[in-house]
């Protein structure tokens, strides 16, 4: 079993001689805390649309929890800028963490917007699941404020967090959103410092110093419940026994020095007052250690031991300094989990990281160190959103010393940083048009849209829990062609896991069923993107390149195999500049064996998909197509001048 809740298995790691109930919720982890993912467990046999949770027990496949209800305002009026912020922030809410997000965006004022959206929607979805518990009569969440702030000092100091089931199975959410900017801290010597220091500071602010400050002292992490026992708190027995012994010993000791100089018979006996003022000090002083130790940590915050290691010189020559950074930080995780329980819902740190790209090359590669110290806590429940531009982080990452071992390749360096890509598209006509629409748009529409946006709404709903079922049930399906083609890798895989509830979401937003690609297939395409992420977007941009040449009747028929096959030779041509690209892809056998025999999508299916393919770098394809240019260019001006040679030097007759 997982130490923590958050922390699932691989859904392709699930072994099938493991009974099915050992694994709570029908969730993909023994710990039930992927909720979205708990669809890779439905291939029980007769299966007919109908969920099965661990254990046989039958279930609701469309479950209203596990892919929650699609936007409560009209739908119809959604851009597209907030359909795909949308569905990245309900993806958020179900996926496992730690997680890293590349939030790939080319213009960074539009960066910003979007990253607005997404934190406004996942707000949105978690006032939407809170109410919803409520209504099923689940507790009311707590907070450290009032009289809340009392009890939780009460449970800090007596009482061990247990984690049971009960709290497995809640589905209320808490966010704590961070933005760090990291061109704010260009300046410093040591950049990753200030993304550990902002972090700190921030879920200090959040909370409180006081009971930060106590759980340093007197906190307790959770553990799993023994059982079935749903008690959520323990007493702490060693902690109440030495605090009556300190009571007893210290009364007894006021006893002995008050009756020495107050009674009468015994004030000539010196060795009383001895014997009493030494017990009550003895006594007294582990009370007021404590309490030092509370005012120490009051006084001195995470963001200042930080800041103070960081500025030894001394200190930072020594390999204990990372391990000192680390225990701040697994207090900082452990506080969060007790924090969990004691407001009873989950919760989750998004560290939103911006302006990386403004920063020196030395200062981007130490950011993307520190958050993979941070990361390395599987117990973690942060949530990092790297909002860049690939084309401009891939180059500074590749003038550092961090790229030795990765054969300089910025792109696999990033890739094996990211865990859930997502590449915004260009601007759709909805989001330009949107003020003008509300401008000129009439009560009469808008009542329809009203009336109309329900039924769509619940339809949609039910449909995105099917497809995201399916597809999943043919990732687990051994005799599906697409299982061979899954990778070995962890990482690869849990990128795959994630970005296919995505894709099936946008393509249900783009009104791409029944008439779009099925799960089978956006499923496939997904693992096309991930695998073989440049020889993909050469045939994209081959692709673009002839649509916008005006292509030959029945070009869309095409497969776009036989469009790699045409323009394999440029692409041979161009393998030098694109050499780190081409690193990125795996075996090409299998890209053969996939495209031209197992999963033959044509040009018109590669247009559908294309919108909504958002695990692939859409930079790659940006410099592919500016090399052909160039190479374009040079055949032309090649021909001309030879055309002109030929006019100037005419042959003898």
């Amino acid at each position: 079993m997982s130490p923590y809740p958050n922390v699932p298995m691989s859904p392709m790691t699930l072994c099938p001689h493991i009974p099915m109930s050992q694994y709570p919720n029908g969730c993909c982890s023994p710990t039930g805390s992927c909720d979205e993912s708990r669809a890779c467990l439905c291939r029980a046999e007769g299966c007919r649309g109908e969920g099965c949770r661990g254990g046989g027990h039958p279930c609701t496949l469309w479950d209203s929890d596990a892919v929650e209800g699609e936007a409560t305002e009209h739908e119809g009026a959604l851009t597209e800028d907030d359909v795909y912020c949308r569905c990245l922030s309900r993806t958020l809410c179900h996926t496992a963490t730690p997680v890293t997000v590349g939030f790939y965006a080319p213009c960074s004022h539009r960066l910003y917007s979007l990253l607005d959206k997404v934190t406004g929607f996942m707000r949105e979805e978690a006032a939407r699941r809170e109410e919803r518990e409520l209504q099923r009569g689940q507790a009311k969440p707590r907070s450290a404020e009032g009289w809340g702030l009392l009890l939780l000092l009460w449970y800090l100091a007596f009482y061990k967090p247990i984690i049971t089931e009960l709290h497995l199975r809640r589905k209320n959410i808490g966010f704590i959103f961070i933005r760090f900017s990291a061109w704010q801290y260009a300046g410093c010597d040591k950049l990753w410092a200030g993304l550990v220091t902002t972090l700190c500071s921030s879920v200090r602010h959040h909370f409180g110093a006081l009971p930060l400050s106590v759980y340093h002292v007197m906190g307790a992490r959770p553990r799993y419940a023994s059982g079935f026992s749903q008690k959520e708190w323990v007493l702490k027995r060693d902690a109440c026994l030495k605090l009556w012994g300190l009571l007893l010993v210290l009364g007894a000791g006021l006893g002995v020095l008050l009756a020495a100089l107050l009674v009468p018979g015994l004030k000539e006996h010196r060795a009383l007052k001895v014997v009493g003022s030494t017990v009550t000090s003895l006594s007294g002083s582990g009370l007021v250690l404590g309490a030092l130790s509370v005012l120490k940590n009051l006084l001195v915050s995470e963001k200042q031991k930080i800041e103070r290691l960081t500025n030894s010189e001394k200190f930072t020559s020594q390999l204990g300094f990372m391990s000192k950074v680390r225990s701040e930080v697994e207090v900082l995780i452990g506080f969060l989990a007790f924090m969990e329980i004691f407001e009873r819902r989950r919760l989750r740190v998004v560290l939103e990281i911006t302006s990386l790209d403004l920063c020196y090359p030395e200062k981007v590669a130490g950011v993307l160190n520190a958050m993979n110290t941070l990361l390395s806590d599987a117990n973690a429940p942060f949530i990092f959103v790297l909002a860049v531009d690939p084309s401009v982080i891939v180059p500074c990452l590749e003038q550092t010393g961090c790229m030795k071992g990765l054969a300089d390749n910025g792109y696999l360096y990033l890739s094996r940083t990211v865990t859930l890509p997502f590449s915004i598209p260009r601007m759709g006509s909805r989001s330009r048009l949107q003020c003008l629409e509300a401008a000129v748009q009439t009560r009469e529409d808008l009542m329809y849209r009203v009336i109309t946006g329900n039924v769509e709404r619940r339809r949609r709903r039910e449909e995105a829990v099917r497809c995201i079922h399916e597809a999943f049930r043919c990732l687990h399906d051994g005799a599906d062609l697409l299982a061979r083609y899954l990778p070995s890798n962890g990482a690869q895989l849990r990128r795959i896991v994630n970005t296919i509830p995505v894709t099936l979401r946008l393509l249900l937003h783009r009104g791409g069923r029944p008439q779009g690609p099925a799960p089978r297939a956006a499923a496939a395409w997904v693992v096309l993107a991930d695998r073989w992420p440049c020889r993909l977007s050469w045939v994209l941009q081959c692709l673009e390149d002839a649509w916008q040449a005006r292509p030959p009747p029945g070009f869309e028929e095409r497969s776009l195999w036989d469009v790699f096959l045409q323009h394999l030779a440029e692409l041979c041509a161009l393998r030098q500049p694109l050499h780190n690209a081409l690193g990125l892809d795996e075996d090409p056998e299998l890209f053969e064996a996939f495209l031209a025999r197992d999963f033959p999508f044509t040009a018109r299916d590669a247009r559908a998909l294309l919108p909504v393919t958002v695990n692939l770098d859409h930079s790659i394809r940006h410099k592919m197509g500016l090399l052909r240019g160039l190479n374009r260019l040079a055949k032309e001006a090649a021909a001309a001048a030879k055309v002109s040679r030929g006019v100037q030097c005419p042959q003898p007759e």
